[in-house]
This record gives structure tokens, C-alpha cells and sequence, in this order.
């Protein structure tokens, strides 16, 4: 969002659009998941509505260089960068600051990828590759499984790192519901208290939500300013250390 791009609110006005609805009744008649659900079932495919995003999301106007965060990203010594994100603005930053990278969409590029690369996992598809996009309801539950190989990838690259979760409000259920069934792993082969530690930057307090958190060993880490950004750059400048 810190490039202007466009958000869900928006994408969804415009499969609304594309199915002859108000956008603003159509919002009201689910979540994101089951409005994209049905975009698809009426449309037979999202290849329209991939386009328009794909096009939106990359648009000549974006000035990548004014993103700090972008580049506290692009030039923090993180050797594993997960991304539910479908654009290509992670793989620009990285190339824009000089930084080698093998982009993860699928279990071709896990063959081909260079151990001594830093990797961007694409774990909710990439506009290159269109059948590897998770938008609509059904796509979604698919990920619950956790078989793909991705999804095997995950688990192994977190069980014994500590994570930093930016950008993210950990409303994500898989994202949730795997940090619950690696807590318990943890926890049944009696090593609980090795679990490495990891961390989620919030844009403000959340009591509840860090309670939940504290339970799979995940602190949520909240910025003293009231700007959400400004509180992010303020993080990332003391982790990266530039």
C-alpha cells in the first residue's frame, strides 16, 4: 500500500464492474474470498480480472525508489523473504539494489534454485504463472491442506527459524493455522521451549490478538508513533541495522 497500489476494496469495485453489479452492493454480499469465488463460478476463470490487477499493480507511475521499506527489505540480510503478494515490486527492490535472488513459485523453481541464493517464495501465486494464484474461496481451503510443496517448504524453513511478519495483520487462516500445528509439534516432542521465537509487527495494540500470539510463542511488536509506515521504517532501520 506504501506504493499506491490499488487495494482489496478495490479489486473487489472491479469484479463487481465485470459481473454488471454496484460495487457497493456486491461488497455486502460476502468476504473477499467468496466474492472472488463467484467472480470465478460466473466467469469460468479470473484471467480478465488477473490482467486488470496485473496491470494496476505495476503501473508505469510507481516510484519504487521512494520505499524505504521496500529497500530495508531488498538490502536486510533476510536469506528467506515469504510473500502472499501476486506482484513483482519484492523481486524489483531486490534487483534495483543490486541483490541476487531465485524467485519460489512452484516445485520446478525448488529444483532449479541456488542453495547459496537468497529465495522470495511467492506462497500465494505470481502473476507469471497464473494457475499458481490463491484469490477465491476455493483456491483458499486447497492451501489448508498444507501438502503442496510449498506449503512442505514452509514448514520446514520455520519449524527452527524465528519469523519477522510485516505488512500483515494475521488474519491470513492458513497463516494461523500452521503456526497453531507447529506450536504443538513443539510442544509434543518436548522441546517447546526451543521453539525459536517470532515476531509480528502490528500498526497498533491488540490485546486479544497478542494473547493469541504469546500462545504459539509469537510476540507482536507494535510502533510508538501513530503512523503505521513510519513505525515499520522505524523497525526495520534497527533489524537491518542501515
Amino acid at each position: 500500500m506504501n506504493l499506491g497500489l490499488p487495494s482489496w476494496s478495490r479489486m473487489t469495485d472491479r469484479m463487481a464492474l465485470d459481473l454488471d453489479f454496484d460495487p457497493a452492493i456486491y461488497r455486502t454480499y460476502g468476504d473477499y474470498l467468496a466474492l472472488a469465488e463467484y467472480y470465478r463460478i460466473k466467469k469460468g476463470k479470473i484471467g480478465s480480472l488477473r490482467s486488470w490487477m496485473d496491470r494496476e499493480w505495476h503501473a508505469a507511475g510507481v516510484d519504487l525508489a521512494k520505499s524505504r521499506i521496500h529497500e530495508l527489505i531488498a538490502r536486510g540480510s533476510f536469506d528467506l523473504i515469504y510473500t502472499t503478494n501476486y506482484d513483482r515490486w519484492i523481486e524489483r527492490a531486490l534487483e534495483h539494489y543490486g541483490q541476487s535472488f531465485d524467485k519460489i513459485t512452484n516445485v520446478g523453481d525448488l529444483v532449479t534454485a541456488d542453495s547459496g541464493k537468497r529465495q522470495v517464495v511467492k506462497f500465494h501465486g505470481d502473476f507469471d504463472d497464473d494457475s499458481s494464484i490463491v484469490l477465491d474461496e476455493s483456491s483458499y481451503y486447497r492451501r489448508l491442506d498444507f501438502e503442496s510443496p510449498l506449503d512442505i517448504k514452509l514448514r520446514a524453513d520455520v519449524l527452527g527459524r524465528s519469523v519477522l511478519f510485516i505488512g500483515y495483520g494475521f488474519g491470513d487462516l492458513n497463516i494461523r493455522y500452521l503456526f497453531y500445528k507447529l506450536a504443538n509439534l513443539w510442544r509434543q516432542g518436548g522441546a517447546g521451549s526451543a521453539q525459536p521465537r517470532s515476531y509480528l509487527y502490528a500498526p497498533r495494540p491488540n490485546p486479544i490478538q497478542e494473547a493469541v500470539l504469546h500462545e504459539w510463542n509469537i510476540s507482536m511488536l507494535t510502533p510508538e508513533v501513530d503512523d503505521a509506515e513510519a513505525g515499520l521504517v522505524e523497525l526495520l532501520e534497527q533489524v537491518t541495522g542501515l
